[in-house]
């Protein structure tokens, strides 16, 4: 049985309606009807809860094996259980159509009607993110600031910004763990200063050997570790900052108009990272103290970390996907800042 989903329509014309970062509220593209995030909240709190209620049956309904026999699949190839095992059918409001998603897909179209399309179930309980923090950029933006990356690639064939076609542009909140604690640091260094003097007919160098010990603490608040094994890692980690002042608890009416994945990858499997890029800064930090001397060599570091609250939040992205000479490439935007 398709799992319930809801689609956000406009009250006046029954439009579909999308989230805009420009005015910061879900506008009909038919009628021109804009809404606050509290009005579409406040209409379709029970339609959500009545949907959540349905995906959380339609999957225990599926997990139990009700039924007292199962096609015959031998002849069908190996994978084809597991491919199945990782995909949701969801059932459209609007037209009826059922829609095959991959099973974290939290926000999507209907490729029928074109309604955007939210599973509220994606982020019931322990699943529901703290935060959201809504595009303000548009999709003229992120192909704008695209060409613009081009011009100040020197060494980039002509050809490329030319002839390279955009396949396929996609904004997207992207699920991220965002990880708060404190950093004590202590780093041990060998440096040198030189000066030259002359002595009769002789140049002289004399170099002076220091040893020098820095300490420090530092708080960290929010470090993100993207929490989907779908994005790649570099791209998420290139597209900081963002400006987390304007984050909002999270309302699923910020979703409609854009994709939206729930998080497949566990907050355990994110720490490493997250500790890493603490240590770094905080020893980074430290380096940056040592000044007025000619060379320094770090010799000991050592950082301890007070590890803090964890914060489950989805921010924007615009993923570009392009074409040239063959050849695909893929480029991410923040959809906050650019």
């Amino acid at each position: 049985m398709p799992t319930q989903v809801t689609n956000y329509q406009c009250p006046s014309c029954t439009g579909p309606l999308h989230y805009s970062g420009a005015s910061g509220k879900l506008e009909c593209d038919y009628c021109g009807s804009s809404y606050t995030v509290a009005e579409i909240e406040a209409l379709y709190k029970e339609k959500e809860e009545k949907a959540a209620e349905a995906f959380e049956t339609a999957d225990t309904t599926a997990q139990s094996g009700d039924d007292s026999s199962a096609w015959d699949t031998a002849s069908m190839s190996s994978d084809w259980g597991a491919d199945a095992a990782g995909m949701k059918t969801y059932s459209c409001p609007s037209c009826g159509a059922e829609l095959i998603c991959d099973a974290n897909t939290a926000a999507t179209a209907c490729p029928y009607c074109g309604n955007p399309t939210v599973v509220p179930g994606q982020f019931a309980g322990a699943l529901r993110p703290d935060y959201v923090l809504p595009f303000k950029l548009s999709r003229e933006d992120a192909i704008n600031a695209l060409r613009r990356h081009y011009k100040n690639k020197p060494f980039l064939p002509r050809a490329f910004s030319a002839q390279n076609q955009i396949e396929k542009i996609q904004g997207v909140y992207v699920p991220f763990w965002m990880f708060d604690g404190e950093a004590d640091g202590h780093a041990r260094y060998d440096a040198t200063r030189s000066r030259v003097f002359r002595t009769g007919d002789w140049e002289v160098t004399k170099t002076d050997h220091f040893e020098i010990c820095r300490d420090g603490s530092m708080p960290f608040e929010k470090v993100p570790v993207d929490a989907s094994s779908r994005m790649p890692d570099a791209h998420m980690d290139s597209i900081e900052p963002y400006d987390y002042a304007e984050l909002k608890p999270f309302s699923s009416a910020y979703l409609p108009g854009f994709l939206a994945d729930k998080y497949d990858v566990p907050v355990a499997d994110c720490e490493s990272r997250a500790d890493e890029r603490c240590r770094k800064t905080v020893l980074d930090a430290l380096g940056r103290t040592v000044s007025g001397y000619d060379t320094y060599i770090p010799r000991a570091q050592d950082v301890r970390l007070r590890r803090g609250k964890v914060h489950y939040a989805l921010l924007p992205v615009w993923m570009l996907s392009t074409r040239w000479n063959g050849k695909s490439f893929l480029f991410a935007m923040n959809g906050q800042t650019g």
